[in-house]
């Protein structure tokens, strides 16, 4: 499928920009095509929507726990997708939001 590349990992296990910046996020993105991994649009810099503007990789994947789901930009629609390579989500142990020891006390009330 146009825009998804299932052999490649993810580029870490939070958002590549919020760490580093020393910032924060809510949920993680996956691109599935270069596995770039952004926060979500929710968070407050929504690095994974502005990875898409910048590259014009399409889809992304849920990169929280169990979750499953791709999205496709250019359709803003949800799509299916094929498994990608490991590891597919975060660790479980990492908290949400995070990273551990960098969300503000009042993050709810900064978020998108």
């Amino acid at each position: 499928m146009k825009g998804i590349n299932p052999a490649t990992p993810p580029s870490g296990t939070g958002c590549v920009e919020c760490l580093a910046e020393h910032g924060w996020w809510f949920h993680l993105r996956r691109c599935t095509e270069c596995g770039h991994i952004g926060c979500c649009d929710t968070s407050p810099k929504q690095h994974a929507t502005a990875h898409f503007h910048h590259t014009g990789h399409p889809i992304i994947a849920s990169f929280e726990p169990g979750e499953d789901w791709f999205y496709d930009y250019t359709t803003e629609e949800m799509t299916r997708g094929p498994h990608l390579a490991q590891p597919r989500w975060h660790p479980k142990e990492q908290p949400v939001p995070g990273p551990a020891g960098a969300v503000p006390r009042d993050w709810e009330s900064k978020l998108n």
